[in-house]
């Protein structure tokens, strides 16, 4: 397996087509939903006779019914984002604007995904921008003016983003305090913070060829490695469902049914072919992307299949039912808030290595809003209980998207300012419509 730096560095705010992430997406939701009722409906759906299955309206109907649309409207978005920034720049599918936009989609995904967390319960958390500007301002103060080993300086960073979370959480669940206020605070706390770090400069510049800058700039350029993992994931995939589905069918459990499974594996490996195929014909496949992949996979299983995510989600459909339940609300809500922490002080760490330097511009109030955009158009509820990591990747890539192909047709960043907005309102609006409607049906 080869791995390429890329020294000519190119700061900029695209992001990426990266990978499509449908076939997770998309997967048994039925920790989604929030609470029994919604498990209860779900059951019954998987239970249907098959030819009820196979009947896409009737499939839509019946999500429709349920509160949720999935992530068909979103990749619908997404679809006809690129085709028309492709009609009107031929430039915007190329391999080299999505080996770049793959990358720079990294840093604001990751912190999307921290948000995703704090939505499912119900909450808001104001301050990951700050805190991805603090975890680059503590990583070049260390690395840079204390001389401290690079890795060293990285966990220290990310642990001063769990701690920061730690704090919000335990002022929230144990004091009290509003999550919208505490996170507010912490916004202008841990801004100010930064600042002091960075010094009179505003900005500390460390090494191209170090640790955190190589996060950015290593690709794997070997078609044997890249189309192997490819063929890997995909067959992993294939496993796990079939398995999962053995384990159903021999408890007597609703499953899904095995053309169901070949159908999503087909898509996932031409999505994974063409993705490794695109981007290696620039410079190949990023090291940034896989992690940041990896790290949606994972948190996606823990949602999903850990007890620990199934309090989550049960937070999200109430505090009271809850806490009836057996969960540990006031823990479930700290921890809650350090994942966002964490994964905040990450993506700020990938934003400084795009830039090989720790500035105010990780830390921007841009960074926030497009989190948090990205995890709402996504599909993930601002009123908890639903949503998935993978819902961060798709809105990130419909906002990213947009600002890189406004940049490529010349428009001025107000605009973009705007039609970033009106694409947020749009999803909040058809959440609110969705939950209106689940909870006219005692959905919710």
């Amino acid at each position: 397996m080869a791995l390429r730096g890329r020294r000519n560095r190119t700061r900029t705010t695209d992001a990426t087509p990266a990978a499509d992430a449908t076939p997770a997406a998309d997967r048994e939701d039925d920790g989604h939903r929030g609470h029994a009722g919604r498990l209860g409906a779900y059951a019954g759906r998987l239970t249907a006779p098959a030819g009820r299955l196979g009947a896409p309206a009737e499939a839509v109907r019946r999500r429709l019914r349920e509160g949720g649309t999935g992530p068909v409207p979103v990749l619908l978005a997404l679809a006809v984002t690129w085709i028309v920034f492709q009609a009107l720049n031929a430039n915007f599918l190329s391999p080299r604007n999505l080996s770049v936009l793959s990358v720079d989609i990294v840093g604001t995904g990751m912190v999307a995904v921290g948000i995703v967390f704090v939505l499912l319960i119900g909450e808001i958390d104001l301050a990951v921008g700050s805190l991805a500007g603090l975890a680059g301002a503590v990583f070049a103060s260390l690395n840079v003016n204390l001389g401290m080993p690079e890795w060293l300086a990285v966990l220290v960073a990310v642990l001063c983003g769990t701690a920061a979370g730690a704090v919000h959480g335990f002022s929230f669940a144990r004091i009290g305090v509003p999550a919208f206020v505490v996170t507010l605070a912490g916004l202008l706390v841990w801004n100010g913070v930064t600042l002091y770090l960075l010094g009179p400069d505003s900005s500390i510049n460390f090494s191209e060829d170090g640790l955190v800058a190589t996060l950015t700039s290593r690709y794997f350029d070997s078609a044997v490695a890249v189309y192997g993992l490819a063929a890997l994931c995909t067959a992993a995939y294939l496993l796990v469902s079939l398995h999962d589905r053995g384990r159903r069918t021999a408890a007597g459990m609703p499953c899904r049914p095995t053309a169901g499974i070949w159908a999503r594996t087909a898509l996932l490996a031409l999505v994974s072919f063409s993705v490794v195929y695109v981007l290696g014909r620039f410079e190949g496949l990023p090291l940034a992307l896989l992690i940041l992949l990896a790290v949606i996979v994972a948190s996606d299983l823990l949602l999903r299949r850990t007890p620990y995510g199934r309090q989550v989600l049960a937070l999200g459909g109430g505090a009271e039912a809850a806490r009836r339940s057996g969960v540990d609300v006031a823990r479930v809500r700290i921890s809650v808030f350090m994942v966002s922490g964490t994964l905040a002080a990450v993506g700020g760490l990938f934003i400084a290595s795009r830039l090989t330097s720790a500035s105010q511009i990780s830390g921007s109030g841009v960074l926030l809003i497009n989190a948090i955009a990205a995890a709402v158009i996504g599909g993930t509820s601002l009123f908890g209980g639903r949503g998935s990591t993978w819902s961060a990747l798709l809105g990130v890539l419909i906002i990213q998207s947009i600002g890189s192909g406004m940049a490529l047709l010349g428009v001025q960043p107000p605009v973009q300012f705007m039609i970033t907005g009106g694409v947020l309102f749009t999803a909040v609006v058809l959440d609110s419509l969705t939950r209106r409607s689940a909870r006219s049906r005692g959905r919710v």
